[in-house]
């Protein structure tokens, strides 16, 4: 759980700062790559992770694993759209994964119930 949120944190942070500031700088590039492979990184830690709350499939994969799921589609569908030269489509995954598999995902971890829950509430 611990190495999840040592490569989810950064992402956070790094994905604001991805979406909010100029594109195709060497900066975004460079950060670019190292967000890209702290959250593929993270989607395969989410793997060995059991669902802790709602039902589960084979007692371990849970709705949150849909997160995964989309986060190993989408990190490498825009890897080959910006290659191509495709930045609408690029861009438009980008903002998918950050809206999914960080505000959304994210946003249920704090649900009663679940780890970082009870490590910001108590």
């Amino acid at each position: 759980m611990y190495s999840h949120l040592a490569t989810v944190i950064p992402c956070v942070f790094l994905g604001a700062y991805l979406l909010a500031f100029s594109k195709g700088t060497t900066t975004h590039r460079m950060l670019g790559k190292i967000y890209m492979s702290l959250m593929f990184i993270t989607a395969l830690i989410t793997i060995f992770m059991p669902a802790m709350v709602g039902p589960t499939l084979f007692n371990h994969f849970g709705w949150i694993h849909l997160f995964t799921l989309l986060t190993l589609w989408t990190v490498p569908t825009a890897l080959i759209a910006v290659r191509k030269g495709n930045i609408k489509a690029h861009k438009r995954k980008m903002v998918l994964l950050y809206i999914g598999a960080l505000l959304i995902a994210g946003g249920f971890t704090f649900v009663p119930g679940r780890y970082m829950h009870e490590l910001v509430f108590g």
